[in-house]
């Protein structure tokens, strides 16, 4: 008989782990206690070898679902302490160090169960146990208790205690455990005649009166985990077109949530990977092909839809009350700003739009927006980490300590590190909009403040004039701390090789928009050799003028007049229909004359240029509409292509021609889309190959950017490599796009700090 010291490290808390460890030691028949501390779990035990050995194997094998163990350290000590039973102690908070925090967890079927047979907890809106429920978004520091989150002011009432005290129950040392009784509850909040008025009521009439404005084809405001939604039937014109007045929003597509899979089935098709992702505990949003079709009000006419099936108990409650196939579950905010998550700012700004708004007393401690996931060769890949999934770290084989990654401007994240772990943000959004600056700001401060962390060093993005790189230079002057300005694409080529644990040199494919260049042009279609401290830029796009710089960005026809400019030809009559002769001189003018026009080599722009040559997209509403417009028109199943150099492979003059040549002779827009693709992706996969014959590293690639949010480029691009032996990496865990950036970023920095390799 000895005493053992087992502390288990990982995502262990909020998760049942406690419970979970109290009920296997009692069934073993162990003596000792249990408890949470700022890094882990911990657990005493006097037990025999063979016991504390049974003790290990069950824990790896029978852990609560959401949990993930990183590592377990034992050790051995004389028996020198006695137990009275098995008991969970207080939770002590020993140094700087931290533990995982989880997740917010979509309901459980046995919490659905329970609102349906416990008589108080009969419709309760905000049911939970020790499997599901908020976690992230409602706590404020560690250890993970009770007092330590926005439940702090609720007090549970006896029944609820009981549950709590309990060992058999599932609510044995369930943090936000809460009943009709003693838990958050929903109000409605309305206008009338100018007056906003508050009506408190049961959760069965909240729920009905919700529906009945749904039902009339109204838009409703709601709170819900990680801020407000603006909510509607998915099938109603009407109430489709007041949402986006609301929303400011007139192309983009919205997600839709579906009360069960059959009828996500019945309109999309569904993989057996995307069916258990949509399943899953994390509950993100999934973009999937449709299979029939929907109101282009829904998802602004493209052949994809974002799909998502309930997470929250106040969802499956809308559905028992409304018979619509699917609900408009959209984030509630104005056009750029942030998810709003304060009754305060909601009532100002939704309620008057709305009328109608369902509000909750609990508070939102993390904002977050809900998560988008794509697949790609049966694999994930996340376009925005947020709710599910944040704030998941990433295990590396650097020290990342004390440093503190800014992140990007458009899809910002930020990230820091501590010890050998990178915590990386949920989605932040432009940084351009004041609001998303603030919540940039909050948020980077919370982040600071629960993971114990004191910034040590900094790194931020190249470009000047992100509002990311002005933030770390003015923290950096602040508090004299040293600061690492990382190019760009770098970023993105590290972020990549560092979630598939590459360090070695290889080669890095980047396709994005923009991005600023160690030359001070605009950067976006880069072949890299690099590992996390330096790289050598060994190819890339053409440069081309970028007429209005911005604005061109927003207007695709520029583009268009200055590549086919760039390459000799004219501008098809259909376009210049669309603009006029004094527009396209105009354009001519600046690209000639250098006024305004400057170069950018961005994958992103010629997407942007072909699309508008296409007559798909003229003016972007939204961010990468043209080239999503121009994958979505391209034929399925149809692998012609144009001519290429295979000599020269960035050579577009061919793939313009052929364009032109179609154009003229009338072939489909589909067809023409699907042979650009088609082309392009061997253009991209044989500068690769070229590149690697002449370099003695392995053969292997990693893409990144988000022009490889195109799932047709990026397949195609993964599959020609893959036939020529080169093995090519994808990133699932985090976004391709510039949310991956400051992952990268802490990299590079913590790679340059110790200047080799931890």
């Amino acid at each position: 008989m000895h005493t053992y010291h087992i502390h288990i490290k990982g995502l262990v808390q909020g998760v049942g782990f406690r419970p979970f460890i109290y009920r296997l030691a009692n069934e073993i028949g162990l003596s000792g206690e249990v408890r949470n501390n700022n890094n882990g779990v911990c657990i005493e035990i006097n037990s025999t070898n063979a016991q504390k050995e049974m003790l290990l194997q069950r824990v790896q094998k029978e852990k609560p679902a959401a949990s993930l163990i990183s590592r377990i350290d034992v050790k051995e000590y004389p028996l020198t302490k006695s137990f009275s039973g098995f008991s969970i102690a207080s939770s002590q908070n020993l140094s700087e160090e931290i533990t995982h925090i989880s997740p917010d967890i979509a309901v459980c079927d046995d919490c659905l169960r329970d609102m349906k047979m416990q008589s108080h907890r009969k419709n309760y809106p905000f049911i939970n146990c020790t499997n599901c429920g908020p976690r992230f978004s409602i706590i404020s520091d560690l250890p993970y208790d009770r007092e330590s989150t926005s439940m702090k002011p609720f007090k549970m009432c006896s029944t609820c205690s009981s549950e709590y005290s309990l060992i058999t129950d599932r609510r044995f040392h369930a943090q936000p455990v809460a009943c009709n009784s003693c838990g958050p509850y929903y109000y409605l909040h309305y206008q009338k005649e100018e007056k906003a008025h508050t009506f408190y009521c049961t959760p069965e009439r909240f729920v009905k009166t919700m529906c009945d404005q749904i039902r009339k084809g109204e838009v409703v405001s709601l709170k819900g985990l990680g801020g407000y939604n603006l909510i509607c039937d998915a099938f109603c014109e009407k109430a489709l077109e007041r949402l986006r007045k609301i929303k400011q929003r007139d192309q983009k597509p919205f997600a839709m949530l579906f009360p069960n899979l059959n009828k996500i089935k019945a309109y999309a098709f569904v993989s057996k990977e995307e069916e258990e992702m949509l399943l899953s505990w994390r509950r993100p949003i999934v973009i999937l092909k449709l299979r029939n079709p929907i109101s282009k009000l829904a998802n602004g006419g493209l052949n994809s839809v974002g799909v998502m099936l309930p997470y929250l108990p106040v969802h499956y409650l809308f559905f028992e009350k409304l018979s619509t196939d699917a609900l408009i579950l959209t984030s509630g905010n104005l056009s750029d700003e942030p998810i709003i998550i304060s009754n305060e700012t909601a009532s100002k700004k939704l309620l008057p739009l709305t009328n109608l708004q369902g509000e909750h007393n609990r508070v939102i401690v993390n904002r977050m927006d809900d998560s988008i996931v794509q697949f790609i060769n049966h694999k994930p890949m996340l376009i925005r980490r947020s709710r599910g999934f944040v704030p998941d770290p990433h295990s590396s084989t650097l020290f990342t300590e004390g440093i503190l990654a800014f992140g990007a401007e458009k899809v910002n994240t930020f990230a820091l590190g501590k010890n050998n772990e990178m915590i990386v943000s949920q989605y932040i959004g432009d940084l351009k909009n004041p609001e998303t600056l603030d919540f940039y700001k909050e948020a980077m401060s919370r982040f600071q403040k629960l993971f114990k962390f004191i910034p040590k060093s900094l790194v931020c993005d190249l470009h000047p004039d992100y509002f990311s790189t002005r933030r770390a230079e003015e923290i950096a002057e602040n508090l004299q701390l040293p600061l690492y300005k990382v190019q760009h694409h770098h970023a993105h080529a590290v972020a990549a090789m560092e979630e598939f644990g590459l360090t070695d040199d290889c080669l890095a494919i980047v396709m994005d928009g923009t991005g600023y260049g160690t030359d001070r042009k605009i950067w976006g279609s880069e072949f890299l050799i690099c590992n996390h401290k330096e790289f050598v830029r060994e190819a890339h796009f053409p440069y081309v003028a970028l007429p209005g710089g911005d604005m061109a960005v927003k207007q695709p026809w520029r583009s268009a007049i200055a590549y086919l400019d760039h390459y000799g030809h004219s501008v098809p009559e259909k376009l210049l229909a669309r603009y006029g002769e004094q527009k396209q001189e105009m354009i001519l003018k600046m690209v000639h004359q250098d006024i305004n026009a400057p170069l950018s080599c961005g994958a992103g722009r010629l997407f942007d240029a072909v699309s508008s040559i296409l007559g798909l997209c003229d003016t972007a509403h939204f961010q990468a509409e043209a080239p999503m417009r121009l994958e979505h028109a391209a034929t399925d199943n149809y692998a012609d292509r144009y001519e290429t150099d295979m000599l020269n492979p960035l050579n577009f003059s061919y793939l313009f021609n052929g364009i032109l040549e179609d154009l003229e002779g009338s072939v489909s827009t589909s067809l023409i889309a699907a042979k650009f693709h088609n082309t392009l992706s061997v253009m991209i996969g044989r500068e690769a190959e070229l590149i690697l014959e002449n370099y003695h590293i392995p053969r292997k690639v990693v893409l990144s950017g988000g022009c490889f949010q195109n799932k047709r480029i990026a397949e195609q691009v993964s599959d020609y490599l893959n036939k020529k032996k080169i093995q090519c990496y994808l990133p699932e865990k985090f976004p391709v796009n510039d949310g991956g950036i400051s992952l990268g970023q802490l990299a590079i920095a913590a790679t340059k700090r110790v200047g080799k390799y931890a």
